[in-house]
Parts: structure tokens; sequence; C-alpha cells
């Protein structure tokens, strides 16, 4: 919540959004740079130009990798703008407050991974999913095989949400993952059968977050999610509590999705799984 609350405060002071190519963005950059580097990463910039209104706007993704095996090498990422109507506190800083915690709580507790995990922040995702496109058009094809698999979380604080894992195995909707992808899929719902918490998957949908590139790179990708503008459902209020037929998330890209757009308890929750399978798969071979 004080990463959140950071962030809150980065929009306030420009203008009421942290979107891609503003001060809110580069504020909002420093501030995961700061948290990195005092956990003992060392940041990097990733510096990309794209178009918008007829003008070349620059922006950057940020990288920060533990050490491990780099030819087995875990991205674990979240968009880090806003849309330029809000804040974007749920969309996407509760992933990105979940990725810093992460990756603080893998150097305090000592853990030496065994492959190498890298902690991506996206920019302009909000644009055209354009900060993860960068990164995966920039691979070589020697780096996208050694890419052992990708994470995505993409709002996991939805004050009317649920607990959505992405189908990997295309057993739900029928949109297989690269192989591996079923993994992924499996590792996070073994964290949530242990934990007594009841799940629901999600699709991956064309162009609908950071994990489509690696998905159309052949690259096995899983994530987290709790809902957006879609109504909750009964079954769904039966799983998870809430109201029906009001949105995940009433505030999707709007100007109220502020620090009280926060479902706390689920932000833990989610936070917690994705420390569990980050290092599940940090301490293993790559997955076939």
């Amino acid at each position: 919540m004080k990463h959140l609350e950071a962030l809150q405060k980065v929009a306030d002071g420009a203008g009421g959004n942290r979107a891609s190519g503003t001060s809110g963005y580069e504020a909002s950059a420093r501030y995961v740079e700061e948290q990195l580097r005092a956990a003992g990463y060392k940041p990097v910039r990733q510096v990309f130009t794209y178009r918008d209104d007829d003008a070349d706007v620059e922006t950057f993704n940020i990288l920060a990798d533990t050490a491990g095996d780099p030819t087995h090498t875990i991205v674990v990422g979240g968009h880090l703008d806003s849309v330029r109507r809000g804040p974007g506190i749920n969309d996407n800083g509760s992933g990105v407050a979940a990725l810093l915690e992460t990756a603080r709580w893998i150097t305090e507790t000592g853990i030496q991974p065994k492959n190498r995990v890298r902690f991506a922040f996206w920019g302009a995702e909000e644009v055209d999913l354009l900060g993860s496109k960068h990164y995966v058009d920039s691979l070589s094809i020697q780096e996208n095989t050694q890419t052992m698999l990708n994470l995505n979380l993409d709002m996991v604080a939805s004050p009317n949400g649920g607990r959505f894992v992405h189908d990997g195995d295309g057993s739900s909707f029928g949109v297989v993952g690269p192989a591996g992808s079923d993994v992924i899929e499996r590792t996070f719902l073994d964290y949530f059968a242990q934990n007594g918490l009841a799940t629901e998957p999600t699709e991956f949908e064309d162009g609908d977050s950071d994990y489509d590139p690696f998905l159309k790179a052949g690259i096995p990708s899983g994530g987290l999610f709790t809902g957006d503008e879609d109504g909750k459902t009964a079954e769904q209020v039966q799983e998870f509590g809430g109201v029906e037929n009001n949105e995940h998330d009433p505030c999707y890209h709007r100007a109220c999705d502020d620090i009280s757009n926060i479902d706390r308890q689920l932000l833990h929750e989610m936070a917690g799984a994705l420390g569990y399978v980050t290092v599940a798969f940090a301490m293993l071979p790559r997955p076939d």
C-alpha cells in the first residue's frame, strides 16, 4: 500500500495521471528505480519512441535482474503507465506494487535463484502494449529461446474483483498458450488451493495485456487478473463475495481509479501468489 500511496502522490502532482511520455510517468519510474536500488538491484531503462497525435513520444521500460542462469530467464512484468484519464492505481499500480514487493522479498530473504528473474515494468501499455512489444521484438532468436516464461500482472486489486488465473492449457476457453503455459496455470492454481482460495480461469485475449507479445513469440505465459469493466456474475459472488452485476472495477480507465479503489485483501492474496510462483520457477530447470 505504501507503493500505491507513492504512485497516487505522483499522479496528484502531475495533472492526475501517470501516462507514458508525461512527468507523471517519469516520476513513477524514478520511484520504482529507487525501490529496486534499495533492494539491491541495478535497474536499467530500455528506451523506445512511438508516434502519438503526429508527434514522437519517447518513453521506456524498466528492467531489473536477479542473479541466476541467464539462459533460463523468467520475465515477471506489469505495466507502469496509466491512462490519461486517471492515476491508474488499480490499473496497474497494483501490479507494480506486487512486483516491487516480490523483488524486495527475494533479496531480503536471501533466496538465490537458479534461473534469472527479470522484473519488467512496461511503458506505453495503455497506448498499444508498446513497451512489451518493443521488448519482445528486440530479443534475438537466442534470447527468445532462453526466455523460460512470462508472468503478467495487470489489475490485481479490483474492488469488486475475483481471483482470475489465465487459462494456459486452453481447457476453459480453447486458446492454448505455448507449451509450458499449462504448467504456469497449474502452479498458480496449486498455490491458491493450498491456501483455500477459490479461483476462476480468465481468457488470453488478443491485444488485451502485456502477455500478448510473449504469446505471439511462442514464449510460455501466464498471470493474474482481478477483473475490469465486466459485470460480476452470481456464481462469482458465491466464490469471491461482492455485488452481483456491478463491474469488477467500476473505476476502470476513469479518474476515480485512485487509492480508494483497492481491495487490500485481494491485493495481498494475488501478491502472495506471484511471489510463490516466481520463486517456484526461479528454482527449477526450464519446463518442457
